[in-house]
């Protein structure tokens, strides 16, 4: 008499239901939130850092301002510093790059970011984190320089709401390059973000229309600072600030407010996926 052997059955517990994007989206804003709450809570335990990056706009607009200002030409032979003061706006902006960098590859190094990454944190809140801090940090410097540039003379012509467009345009260009700095924290060690950053931003600051209006520059300087996409931002900030410095019959220069939206979004558009895609294979 043979007998059958029932097969035990095993109890299986069913996976979690996967969250809904919004659910994602929710996580992913609450813990950015909580991120950049710590990024500048760093940033309050260091005035010493903030400070340094106060300085260079500053000094720029002295030495600039009244060292350099007397033989610059000015288009529509306007006054030099009110020309020059959006240009320090947005030169203020690119300087950020360093200490998004710095950061960004000292939270790699230190293994801030593998710490995050296991715990139930949403893994692009580092990232959003980051770059909310960045812009509240901006603010905070546009607002140092708008103090310094009223105490040299400078004023904006226009509307209060032609103003806060201008400050939008260069908000909007420091969160595209947000995400340059990011990248390149991703990529490079701590010590060597400043021998990336700083080398190359001094070029691409000299040959814009920051401190010289690009038709008073040779014709193939001219061409590389009309179609820079920080003179796209200055050459708006001073449309919208109703500052002088609107020099050029060129289609870049007829179409700054445009290029002022365009090149930041195409800056994005380039480094968000590649700062994403650096991100999520660190560590494996």
């Amino acid at each position: 008499m043979s007998t059958t052997i029932a097969r035990p059955t095993t109890a299986t517990t069913p996976p979690p239901p996967k969250p809904s994007a919004m659910t994602r989206l929710r996580w992913t804003i609450t813990d950015g939130w909580v991120m950049a709450g710590r990024n500048m809570a760093r940033l309050a335990r260091d005035p010493g850092e903030l400070g340094l990056y106060f300085m260079l706009p500053i000094m720029f607009v002295l030495v600039f301002g009244y060292v350099f200002g007397s033989g610059m030409q000015v288009p529509d032979e306007g006054a030099y510093r009110e020309f020059l003061l959006p240009g320090v706006f947005v030169m203020t902006m690119i300087y950020g790059l360093g200490s998004t960098g710095t950061a960004i590859a000292l939270d790699v190094e230190r293994g801030v970011v593998d710490r995050f990454r296991a715990m139930p944190v949403a893994r692009s809140a580092l990232l959003v984190g980051r770059s909310l801090a960045d812009l509240a940090r901006a603010l905070l410097e546009m607002s140092v320089v708008v103090v310094c540039g009223l105490l040299v003379g400078w004023t904006w012509n226009g509307t209060l709401a032609e103003a806060a467009g201008a400050i939008g345009l260069i908000l909007l260009l420091r969160f595209s390059l947000t995400w340059v700095g990011i990248w390149i924290g991703l990529v490079a060690k701590p010590d060597t973000v400043g021998l990336i950053v700083f080398p190359t931003v001094f070029p691409i600051t000299a040959l814009s229309s920051i401190f010289v209006a690009p038709e008073f520059m040779p014709s193939v300087l001219r061409t590389i600072a009309e179609w820079n996409p920080l003179s796209a931002t200055t050459a708006a900030a001073r449309e919208l600030f109703v500052n002088p410095g609107l020099g050029g019959s060129t289609w870049a220069a007829e179409n700054a407010l445009l290029l002022a939206v365009v090149w930041p979004l195409a800056l994005v558009a380039v480094f968000f996926p590649l700062a994403v895609r650096r991100y999520q294979r660190l560590s494996r």
